[in-house]
């Protein structure tokens, strides 16, 4: 997902590129192969591969994506101890070398690593941010455009809440070309969609079994970064620090916000009905379970 990421973003040129690996040959060859193919597509990014961490000193932004992936009969949560180890040491490594970062996480268990990487480095809440909603968004819009026989650019879609099990579509807030989901649809295809939407990732490893998906959530990833890069105040659901808003308090959580140079910029507060609110609620009272968790382990 590194990788990808990477690649995709050497693209737009915009931006030098870090890339890190434990094993140095390992990212100093993809860092090699995506220039190489620079003269072809057309971009002169600088993108350096490298085990030393004092390379991303001065880094804009740093986007965690290491830790062990999901296999097959997996939950996101079962990884959480795993990962909590790589993430809580990568993260040590940021606030010593790149202090002044913007943050991305990526990594599994989502809502928890993020946590962990707030708690680690102590950088403000606007600078430590996860990629979930913006995945889980996208993979909503595609299952509607695929169901209506629609373009994808002509759907509006938005999920919130955990990464996981318990994560909040919002049908009445999901439209083509304006119109909601919930006039073009009967409620039966809509909560099989939603469903489709929780076990998105699932249905990737199932079919795919030594792989998890990696092309979606490093495009999800692409635009977050842009909107950083180039201060585009774009709002995206993506896992923020809640501190009261939507009656939410001391965990990250999938909701829209405002993405600028500073970072997560701004929670939006959406009006949800009763059970959509009920939803997220309980969405919360699941990760805050596994919040704890990280907790104990610090």
């Amino acid at each position: 997902m590194g990788s990808t990421t990477a690649e995709l973003l050497a693209r737009k040129d915009i931006c030098d590129i870090v890339i890190w690996n434990r094993t140095e040959g390992t990212a100093k060859g993809i860092a090699l192969d995506i220039m190489e193919s620079g003269p072809i597509d057309g971009f002169d990014t600088k993108v350096i591969g490298t085990s030393n961490y004092a390379d991303i000193k001065g880094s804009d932004i740093v986007v965690v994506t290491a830790g062990m992936p999901r296999k097959e009969g997996m939950s996101r949560d079962d990884l959480l101890k795993t990962n909590a180890q790589i993430v809580g040491g990568i993260c040590g490594q940021v606030k010593a070398n790149a202090p002044e970062s913007k943050l991305i996480v990526l990594t599994n268990p989502l809502d928890e690593m993020v946590y962990l990487a707030k708690k680690v480095t102590g950088f403000p809440r606007e600078r430590v941010v996860g990629m979930a909603g913006i995945l889980d968004s996208a993979r909503f819009r595609t299952f509607i455009a695929q169901e209506l026989g629609v373009s994808v650019e002509s759907v509006s879609a938005i999920v919130l809440g955990g990464h996981g099990d318990f994560m909040v579509p919002l049908p009445a807030n999901s439209t083509v070309n304006g119109t909601p989901i919930t006039e073009l649809m009967p409620k039966e295809k809509i909560d099989q969609l939603i469903q489709r939407t929780r076990d998105g990732g699932a249905e990737i490893i199932r079919l795919e079994k030594e792989s998890s998906a990696f092309y979606a959530p490093a495009s999800s990833l692409l635009q977050m970064i842009t909107a950083m890069l180039e201060d585009k105040k774009e709002v995206l659901p993506c896992a923020t620090f809640l501190d009261g808003e939507y009656g939410i308090s001391g965990i990250f959580m999938g909701v829209p916000v405002v993405i600028g140079s500073n970072g997560a910029e701004r929670i939006i507060q959406l009006k949800l009905s009763e059970g959509e609110n009920a939803a997220l609620k309980a969405s919360a009272e699941r990760v805050k379970a596994l919040t704890k968790q990280v907790d104990l382990m610090l």
